[in-house]
């Protein structure tokens, strides 16, 4: 297989992941780095040995002359469709960050682009990928613990209780509309379909904890699965977790079933109880590298696997809208606060 050629987009906070990453990845080969900002571009180029630094308003130009086999999106949400659209009509291939668009109407546009041009298009969805979900779906497809009865989740960031909250790492966060379930609520949806399949109804209470934000920041979300099973999410991004880094699991997760439960704690142990019998730790392959046990890294190795063998890929933008149906749900639910029973697609 020939490398694969890419040119990134997007040079902020979360973008220093996806970079590292693709250096450990042999069959790829990152051409550019296009951002607005000139000069952090070229940082970024200088660090992580990128030939070349494109510059915004030269995007289309690059495309033609260094003619990339996908681009990686790592920009705001309202860029994602216009660059989407400059790669369709090239056809070239896309990774794209969540959240997709601003809206769901836009969302649905951007990936009836990609369809219609016959690009593959991978959702940069990584919390799937964080190797203990991986363990748990393992066990729950093992039967370890029986049929599934609920995944409960506790997520406690403390990183939005100060006056001048995200403005450190993410200050575009300070001014979302929406922020706890548009930006990261939507992990754990996806995570919930992931390890327990298909949602029927959801239902919603969201809180704004800091005066100085625009978005909500705290909320609990109920979640009913096709099955009969129930996923609780239990989070803010205001109050703290007594734990050292609170980004590596970003929480605490039971899943409970017929035969059992597991349990994953802070620091990335996972415990196994079935009914009736002592707890033991599971061992499974984890890391301090990168980001939340380098599961940037493992979407991107997927992307470069299934670009090779011909397979489709875990998040496509088609599966990926049903998780943003779930996100759109919540913010419905808690306006009408009441249950949403999501349409089938």
């Amino acid at each position: 297989m020939k490398p694969l050629k890419g040119i990134c987009l997007g040079a902020g906070y979360f973008s220093q992941f996806q970079y590292e990453a693709w250096t450990r990845i042999p069959e790829v080969d990152i051409l550019a780095v296009c951002n607005r900002n000139q000069e952090r571009a070229q940082a970024t180029a200088d660090k992580y040995g990128i030939p070349e630094v494109v510059a915004w308003d030269d995007l289309e130009n690059a495309l033609d002359t260094l003619n990339p086999d996908f681009i990686d999106i790592i920009t705001p949400p309202e860029t994602h469709m216009e660059i989407v659209a400059l790669a369709a009509k090239r056809g070239i291939h896309v990774i794209c960050q969540k959240p997709l668009a601003p809206s769901l109407e836009e969302s649905a546009e951007i990936v009836s682009m990609a369809r219609e041009a016959g690009i593959r298009f991978l959702v940069h969805e990584n919390w799937r990928w964080q190797p203990w979900y991986r363990e748990i779906k393992r066990q729950l497809d093992a039967g370890a613990i029986g049929s599934l009865h609920s995944i409960s989740v506790q997520m406690r960031m403390g990183d939005g209780w100060q006056s001048d909250a995200y403005l450190a790492r993410q200050p575009f966060f300070r001014d979302y509309p929406r922020l706890l379930i548009y930006e990261t609520g939507v992990h754990f949806l996806d995570t919930f379909r992931f390890l327990g399949g298909e949602i029927d109804s959801i239902y919603a209470r969201l809180q704004k904890r800091n005066p100085d934000i625009a978005g909500e920041d705290a909320g609990q979300v109920v979640a009913t699965f096709q099955s009969g099973a129930t996923a609780i999410l239990d989070s803010s991004r205001y109050n703290e977790a007594d734990c050292e880094d609170p980004r590596y699991t970003f929480g605490t997760v039971r899943v409970d079933g017929s035969r059992g439960h597991i349990e994953l704690d802070t620091d990335g142990v996972l415990t196994l109880k079935p009914l009736g019998k002592p707890a033991r730790e599971l061992e499974y392959e984890r890391t301090r590298a990168n980001f939340a046990s380098d599961c940037v890294y493992a979407l991107q190795r997927h992307f470069v696997d299934r670009m090779a063998d011909g397979e489709s890929f875990e998040s496509t933008g088609e599966d990926y809208l049903k998780t943003i149906a779930l996100v759109e749900a919540c913010y419905q639910s808690h306006h009408a606060n009441q249950v949403v029973a999501i349409q089938k697609s």
